[in-house]
């Protein structure tokens, strides 16, 4: 079993340094300072933080939703050898495609927002696998970014 609070802390000591080089914001012009690896591993925090706080109704209602599906993360998460969390994206990415139009148009207040929430439950099993698997999904994604930060490092 992997221990949340050590995937957390590790996770953590990995993207700070990243996050304070882009001043904490992603943008386009703070992204070309990071390479695509690092662009990933902040793409992940971006998602786990969302889905832990709100699911995915949060993280397409933030305006995250095109960064995570229409960009390739889910490859690159495949590429990280996370292939059961690649698949996982794809099929949330089938949702998204679906709910897009609808979710991304802003919510007037709290209510509004909580309202979608019982409109789209076919986020529901998103966000509770999510929940389940995220401890290990976390540890993964730490391992791999350590190991591929590792090489580039060591590559002349």
């Amino acid at each position: 079993m992997t221990d949340s609070l050590s995937s957390n802390a590790t996770l953590n000591a990995l993207a700070s340094p990243l996050w304070d080089k882009v001043d904490g914001q992603l943008t386009s012009t703070t992204m070309p300072m990071l390479n695509a690896n690092q662009l990933t591993l902040l793409a992940y925090c971006i998602l786990r933080e969302q889905l832990l706080e709100g699911g995915f109704v949060q993280l397409i209602q933030n305006g995250y939703g095109d960064f995570i599906f229409h960009n390739p993360f889910a490859r690159a998460m495949r590429q990280w050898g996370l292939n059961d969390f690649s698949k996982w994206l794809y099929k949330a990415r089938k949702v998204y495609d679906k709910t897009r139009d609808q979710l991304i148009i802003p919510t007037i207040d709290q209510q509004e927002f909580m309202a979608l929430y019982e409109q789209y439950p076919e986020w529901d099993l998103f966000d509770d696998e999510f929940i389940e698997t995220e401890p290990l999904i976390t540890n993964s994604i730490c391992e791999a970014y350590s190991k591929i930060s590792h090489n580039s490092e060591s590559t002349p």
